[in-house]
């Protein structure tokens, strides 16, 4: 068990209970899975690019993505359907909690200008998403061998019912809204 699945377990159940006072220890809301999708436009005219991506992808996350197809055909981006054009990686578990506590303790402070993730990037049933504008913020991307910056959408699936619950929830989890 790491560090924040700990917290979680310890500090944080506790809290929300007290904070939204739930009948049952089931109602309490916790992670469900993280999703994290690299789209890659310029795969289309060169397929080497998404290899790159995927190597990538597969450090930040420690687990293998899965190659995304296109669903339409384009014209004017020269888009035929089934043209692979990006890369995901669902994470659950013991990865899901590795990955958010990177994320949250090691890549955000890294980010350039940073004051904190908004706090309204919310779906209405308690999911966070969040863009990064590059890949470099993660410590195990080598910045002498990235060819391309990319960025990517992390996307934070949670069993919260509301957008209140779920901003409780991370924030109590670590992640650093902006005021």
């Amino acid at each position: 068990m790491n560090r924040l699945q700990e917290k979680y377990q310890n500090s944080v159940k506790a809290e929300l209970q007290n904070k939204f006072a739930y009948k049952s220890s089931m109602q309490i809301p916790g992670l469900e899975k993280i999703v994290i999708n690299m789209g890659v436009g310029e795969a289309v005219a060169n397929s080497k690019v998404l290899d790159d991506a995927v190597e990538e992808l597969t450090q930040i996350a420690g687990q293998k993505p899965v190659v995304t197809k296109a669903k339409k055909s384009i014209a004017n981006f020269k888009l035929r359907e089934g043209m692979p054009i990006g890369c995901k990686v669902t994470l659950r578990g013991e990865r899901m909690y590795e990955f958010l506590d990177k994320l949250v303790s090691i890549a955000l402070p890294r980010v350039r200008d940073f004051r904190g993730v908004n706090p309204n990037a919310f779906d209405g049933r308690g999911n966070y998403t969040l863009g990064v504008k590059e890949q470099l913020i993660f410590p195990e991307i080598n910045f002498d061998q990235v060819k391309k910056i990319r960025g990517m959408d992390i996307v934070i699936v949670t069993t919260a019912k509301t957008d209140e619950e779920g901003r409780a929830l991370l924030s109590l989890m670590g992640m650093p809204f902006r005021k």
